[in-house]
């Protein structure tokens, strides 16, 4: 990746499920030493700070059981602003937060896509689907509906307007956990998903590979979603959605580095991470250093890690 302007927006959402502690990710983020590592590769690095929410209303029809309705709808606003607004300055990378923050992060990139007119693309790199819809879910937490959200689905009442992206142009990696109901739905899209029975037969280049192929012929843009669950617990455990099974560290550094490669990335979010759940700063380190793989880190380039 060609080293240029990046822009840090804090997303401490915390709404979008019922177990805190994903607020303090954006810090963690920061601690860690992503804007550094970042700034070391040659990339001008702007910290734009901790967004808030805008004050919202939890419309009057609202299911019940939806955990942070009114929270996460003003999220959606200030990151579908604050995002669209990031895209004329640089490459804007979302600390998050939990995987809510992707409703506002893509909506607002996917806007700025359509305006300069270029299809927007997403690669979601995730142990799960995030395909339901607020009325859909039975859990009633909202950081498993973006993918529902952006590809304009309907159920999401007051939360802003999207400009959908066509479900063909999502790739999902690392799927292993998927209720029945959302499966019956992502079954009957056109989104495309891998699961890790796929990954472990054929290994994880050959879809990304592909698709990435696709963003290139449509001269596309692509967001990244990582979130920290795509990687496997063992790995990686400050998240409260652990699943195990899931990408071994190389796998997740190989699809970092070819998205670096393919030059294709404009927008990125970084999701779920829990520090609350952490070793000693473990699982911050490692998407810390993933993102910088997908900014042009190179396997030469990387420092050794000292835990004890």
């Amino acid at each position: 990746m060609t080293p240029g302007s990046c822009v840090l927006i804090g997303a401490p959402v915390d709404s979008g499920k019922r177990r805190t502690g994903c607020l303090m990710g954006p810090d963690a983020y920061r601690v860690a030493g992503l804007p550094r590592a970042f700034a070391e590769l040659g990339h001008d690095v702007r910290d734009a700070g901790n967004l808030a929410p805008d004050p919202s209303d939890t419309p009057a029809d609202a299911p019940a059981h939806l955990h942070g309705l009114a929270e996460s709808i003003g999220w959606t606003r200030a990151l579908m602003r604050e995002g669209h607004a990031a895209m004329n300055e640089g490459l804007p990378v979302f600390l998050g937060g939990d995987h809510s923050l992707s409703l506002g992060a893509i909506a607002g990139v996917a806007a700025h896509a359509a305006e300069t007119g270029r299809p927007q693309f997403v690669l979601w790199l995730d142990a799960h689907s995030d395909f339901h819809t607020p009325r859909t879910t039975q859990s009633g937490n909202l950081h498993g509906t973006p993918l529902a959200y952006v590809t304009g689905h309907g159920g999401f009442d007051g939360f802003p307007a999207v400009t959908p992206v066509p479900e063909e142009n999502i790739c999902i990696l690392g799927l292993r956990s998927v209720d029945a109901a959302e499966r019956a739905v992502l079954q009957g899209s056109r989104i495309g998903r891998h699961d890790m029975r796929e990954i472990d037969e054929t290994g994880i280049a050959r879809p990304l590979s592909a698709f990435l192929d696709r963003v290139a012929a449509a001269a596309g843009a692509l967001h990244v979603s990582l979130d920290v669950d795509f990687l496997d617990p063992a790995v990686a455990p400050a998240v409260g959605t652990t699943v195990p099974g899931g990408a071994t560290i190389r796998e997740a550094h190989l699809v970092m580095e070819m998205v670096c490669d393919s030059g294709l990335m404009t927008s990125l979010d970084l999701v779920e991470l829990n520090p609350f759940l952490d070793e000693r700063g473990r699982t911050a380190q490692v998407m810390v250093d993933l993102a910088a793989s997908a900014l042009g880190r190179r396997v030469f380039d990387r420092p050794t890690r000292a835990y004890g």
